[in-house]
């Protein structure tokens, strides 16, 4: 007989998907986005979950995608829950009780994306081997509980370009991470001497560009990781592997399965990000090369495979949870009280080192404003403010975090120095 839980699957199917946040263009934000939109066009129900809501969620809303901040707006419930990042996925699975969850890695050392134990998530993914490892090797995940779901690319979006020139001309850095302070300089340096043009794109240079498949077929050369990296091959464009850990190889279609097992990321950036070793990269550009590899990542990567694999998963687990007796309440409170206990020293950390990089930036900025006062004469209230934030002492905690402050951190000191 037919589980009762498999009914809301032929008839569609209704997902809860979290995510710690819905603002840019971050990896998980686009693969949420692809995963709800797949799911849809597929005739389920996709509810997409995030504490924290901008652009990406906007853009979900209007395709007509359930999107939500809050739990409790989600009626009627789910009859599964696709969990992204730990903390959202434990909160959906604590509010949602008795409904059975699979949960994705996507990040091979992120605190948030530590898999929590907890009985009713059935299955654990990775998106890639590196992140395989993360579940089986550092968290003793049975491995007949994990799987590996290989990233993907929307082929609607992300068309073929015109043939690649016999040498490149155009090349572009796609990374959030690139800036003056990580891979910009080598990667723009590599070009200088190979005589391409290079663009960046990508928040750390305040151009974010929202649709990037209306521009990658303009670019020859690509320098990426991971999800940036397999957009740009399911393109036609060469792809040099590049981030701020490192730079790798060129994609060619004898590695294009090993490197593919890995993300593009950051397991197989395992170079210096040297300029002449760029540049070597540069000279190795094959446009046949890059063709053949393009064909294959359009072949075997795409958008509807992906969610083709996730609708079986999910099918194995509904079914597998008809057939298990329920979880006992006071087993399923004990493993949340783990998981938050596992917690404490990621955020008690972040906590200490926000509030350390909190107080030398300010104390930075009192010097520089000291030093400029020298030289036009005193200015009220900078002798007080000197005294009153001194290394060691605290900074209120009210603040707010930038994402550049990091960086705006080096360019104080670098000034200083």
């Amino acid at each position: 007989m037919a589980s009762r839980h498999l009914v809301p699957f032929m008839n569609g199917l209704r997902v809860l998907i979290s995510n710690l946040a819905l603002l840019g263009r971050s990896g998980t934000e686009m693969y949420v986005r692809d995963l709800a939109l797949g799911l849809s066009r597929r005739g389920h129900v996709p509810v997409v979950y995030a504490p924290r809501l901008g652009s990406t969620a906007q853009g979900l809303k209007a395709a007509g995608v359930i999107v939500t901040d809050r739990l409790s707006s989600v009626h009627p419930a789910p009859d599964l829950i696709h969990g992204h990042h730990n903390l959202p996925t434990m909160a959906a699975l604590l509010h949602f009780m008795g409904i059975p969850a699979v949960f994705v890695c996507h990040d091979r050392t992120a605190w948030h994306d530590a898999p929590p134990r907890f009985s009713r998530i059935r299955r654990y993914a990775a998106v890639d081997h590196h992140c395989l490892d993360r579940l089986v090797k550092d968290h003793s995940i049975p491995a007949e509980r994990t799987q590996v779901v290989l990233n993907s690319v929307d082929l609607e979006r992300f068309k073929p370009r015109k043939p690649l020139p016999k040498l490149p001309r155009r090349a572009l850095l796609f990374s959030n991470q690139a800036n003056q302070y990580t891979h910009l300089n080598p990667v723009r340096e590599a070009c200088q001497r190979t005589s391409l043009e290079l663009d960046v794109i990508g928040s750390g240079v305040d151009n974010v560009c929202e649709h990037p498949e209306s521009v990658l077929g303009e670019y020859d050369l690509v320098f990426a990781k991971a999800r940036c990296a397999l957009e740009a091959l399911a393109t036609g464009a060469a792809v040099v592997l590049c981030g701020s850990e490192g730079s790798g190889p060129i994609v060619t279609y004898g590695r294009l399965e090993e490197l593919r097992r890995f993300n593009f990321g950051r397991s197989v950036l395992n170079e210096p990000l040297a300029p002449e070793l760029l540049a070597q990269q540069i000279k190795s550009y094959d446009a046949a090369e890059a063709s053949r590899v393009s064909a294959r990542i359009r072949k075997e990567a795409s958008l509807e495979t992906m969610i083709s694999q996730w609708l079986q998963i999910y099918e194995s687990v509904l079914a597998e949870s008809a057939d298990v007796a329920p979880s006992m309440p006071d087993d399923e409170s004990r493993a949340a009280a783990a998981f938050l206990c596992s917690l404490e020293p990621h955020l008690f950390g972040q906590a200490v080192e926000l509030n350390r990089m909190l107080h030398e930036r300010n104390y930075l900025m009192l010097q520089l404003e000291a030093r400029e006062a020298s030289r036009s004469g005193p200015r009220d209230g900078i002798g007080e403010l000197q005294t009153t934030l001194e290394p060691g002492k605290p900074v209120p905690f009210w603040r707010h975090f930038s994402d550049k402050l990091k960086q705006q951190w080096v360019q104080w000191r670098d000034k200083l120095n």
